[in-house]
């Protein structure tokens, strides 16, 4: 090992690839990021591309396009960054750039030299210097580890990635120790991002030392949690840096084979990742005796059929092995007995990604960031009732107000900030007294909350509490496997009793036997779904009570969100004379003109979709809702309007 064996072999690729990165940097011609991850490519930036490159073609610009991944700012999409290094500005960050927009940006920017400051992101004023794309307040006070490359690489060409120091942590291991690898991984304090927080040193050693030959090292990237796509957009924006952890942990416990679980429904994903492990046997940096030392790894690719609770990792063995995916007994781990019979290392996509970094710089310096029991950075996709939803990289400790506030910009239309979410379906929801919460495995576990695989939800005061548990016990209880009789049963009947709530058709007792049923499911269940599943319905019982109460005692909902709970009316002083906006609108010819040429619900026609309240123009905002349904204004309907209908 001493020899260095790795290194040597491995520094003319470097060399061979920051040398391709100078020479387009000496051509001295604009660069056009351009993100095509999922998310830029459902809000068209295919379309964008096409128009940058016709446009690029009849001015006779030479320009270079560079397709990369998501950079968190996902609200901004399709998002284009532009470096122009003979325009005298620093790359240039721009939002919402449709076709129309990129062919005004190559007319004004690239042709004219005028930078059309209107669509930079960002709130510019007239006279503001330009910032450089990481200057922004959002970037200034993350801090990425795991994210340090996406969106400023194409996550397709393997050499921008080395160019950028990628796979150093890799030859770093192949040169040391397996032992010496592990012993910092343990130094390190880093924890499995996958949910459970598992120090992955440990999982490591075990598996080191776990009798039997033919190792095994499984990537879970089965990410299935409403609003969650952290997983997905690291496979799509750098999946060697993925690659890279996956092998110096294969290279740590004595596995040669390997396979990256990726969900079906995630195809630019596993195109990307399968692109990637080709481009890394071509230099040597996968497949047999790597950069000319006796390791060798063999990466493949499972595509999972999209079950939630395939995440598990029991459950995910036995999807790999074609059978049924549910979770099975423990012990035996699957570090002792996994894979078919074969010690088995499963680490979640943010997990192994850690590792390079941590390889390169040293434990000392992963400590130095976060808390003292969880160390390094978390990562969340941020979404619901927040001005700048996307994904974010943050220090632990971190509080949840600044996450929310400061990073991506508050709740949005002057609304005020009810609860969060976190931690996927099965996560706690806290309400605004825990804002100042630090982000960290066990502060969001005392909390009643936890950190699970990085999902977010934000509410705002229009949220309704038990209808978000009703959501969530939906989601979970269609995901149950079924193995478990308390999860399987229990959550049905959790499910029923919140729905007949949120119908109105609650009863004494029921808020009582929803804490009985939910602790019983939580004991008696197998897997992490099913221990988890009541999370929802349990804290926003703790916190919000007196929602669950106003539904049963008084049949009314508060937030104004339960359907058979509510009502739309037309307020006769505000509406306008021969205005029909609502009635174009109403799907079910519920909206009738009064007698006094006002237009008036009516409420046994009525579906309560919301559409009048919508479209009735804000100068005279005549359209409220109400709860109990008995609050709302009965109008007849003028007896000729009857016939007419009818």
């Amino acid at each position: 090992m001493s020899e260095q064996k790795a290194k040597k072999r491995f520094a003319p690729i470097q060399s061979e690839s920051k040398h391709r990165m100078e020479e387009q940097k000496r051509e001295s011609i604009p660069t056009i990021f351009l993100v095509m991850s999922t998310c830029g490519l459902a809000s068209g930036a295919a379309e964008t591309k096409q128009a940058f490159e016709e446009a690029l073609s009849e001015k006779s610009i030479a320009a270079r396009i560079v397709p990369v991944g998501c950079i968190g700012h996902c609200y901004a999409e399709p998002l284009v960054i532009i470096d122009h290094p003979t325009a005298g500005f620093p790359p240039i960050c721009y939002y919402q750039i449709n076709a129309d927009r990129a062919r005004i940006l190559v007319r004004s920017y690239l042709e004219g030299g005028d930078p059309v400051l209107k669509y930079v992101l960002g709130a510019m004023e007239e006279n503001d210097l330009i910032p450089a794309v990481m200057d922004f307040p959002r970037f200034s006070l993350e801090q990425r580890l795991v994210m340090e490359h996406c969106g400023l690489i194409d996550p397709d060409d393997i050499h921008q990635y080395i160019a950028r120091g990628g796979y150093s942590g890799l030859v770093k291991a192949l040169d040391s120790d397996p032992e010496e690898v592990i012993n910092l991984i343990e130094e390190s304090g880093l924890r499995g991002r996958g949910g459970a927080g598992f120090p992955s040193g440990r999982k490591w050693r075990i598996a080191r030392t776990a009798e039997g030959d033919g190792k095994f090292v499984i990537c879970n990237g089965d990410e299935g949690d409403p609003g969650a796509y952290m997983d997905r957009t690291i496979l799509e924006s750098n999946p060697h840096q993925l690659l890279e952890g996956l092998a110096i942990c294969a290279h740590a416990v004595g596995a040669n084979q390997s396979i990256v679980y990726v969900r079906a429904e995630y195809p630019l994903a596993v195109k990307a990742i399968q692109k990637a492990i080709k481009s890394a046997k071509e230099l040597s940096l996968l497949g047999p005796s790597i950069l000319g030392t006796s390791f060798s790894l063999e990466v493949s690719v499972f595509q999972g059929s999209g079950a939630f609770v395939c995440g598990e990792e029991t459950a995910l063995i036995q999807s790999i092995e074609g059978k049924r995916g549910m979770p099975q007994h423990r012990p035996p781990f699957p570090v002792e007995k996994g894979l078919w019979g074969r010690p088995t290392v499963v680490n979640n996509v943010k997990t192994l990604s850690a590792v390079p970094p941590i390889m390169v710089r040293g434990a000392e310096w992963f400590r130095t960031i976060g808390t003292e029991r969880s160390p390094g950075t978390a990562i969340f996709s941020v979404v619901g009732n927040v001005k700048h939803p996307g994904l974010v990289e943050i220090a632990m400790g971190t509080s949840l107000r600044t996450l929310i506030f400061d990073v991506c910009g508050g709740i949005p239309n002057k609304k005020e900030f009810k609860a969060v979410q976190i931690g996927g379906p099965s996560g706690g929801c806290l309400p605004a007294s825990f804002l100042d919460t630090p982000i960290d495995f066990d502060s969001l576990t005392q909390a009643g909350a936890m950190m699970g695989s990085g999902g977010m939800v934000v509410m705002d005061e229009d949220s309704c509490m038990v209808d978000v548990s009703r959501y969530f016990l939906d989601f979970t209880q269609k995901e149950s496997c079924g193995k478990c009789t308390f999860c399987r049963m229990g959550t049905k009947h959790l499910l029923n009793i919140l729905q007949r709530i949120t119908k109105g058709e609650g009863r004494d007792g029921d808020l009582e036997l929803l804490e009985t049923l939910s602790k019983d499911i939580k004991d008696g269940s197998l897997c992490g779904l099913g221990k988890t599943a009541p999370n929802p319905v349990l804290t926003s019982l703790k916190y919000f009570r007196e929602e669950y109460e106003a539904h049963i005692n008084e049949k009314r909902c508060p937030a104004l969100k339960c359907r058979a709970l509510t009502a739309f009316y037309i307020d006769l002083e505000k509406c306008a004379r021969g205005c029909e906006v609502c009635v174009g609108c109403c799907p079910v010819d519920a909206i009738f003109t009064t007698k006094g040429r006002k237009k008036a619900i009516d409420q046994e026609l009525c579906v309560k979709c919301g559409e009048c309240r919508v479209a009735c123009p804000p100068e005279y905002d005549a359209v409220f809702k109400v709860s109990p349904p008995e609050l709302a204004p009965v109008i007849e309907r003028p007896p000729e309007d009857i016939k007419e209908k009818k």
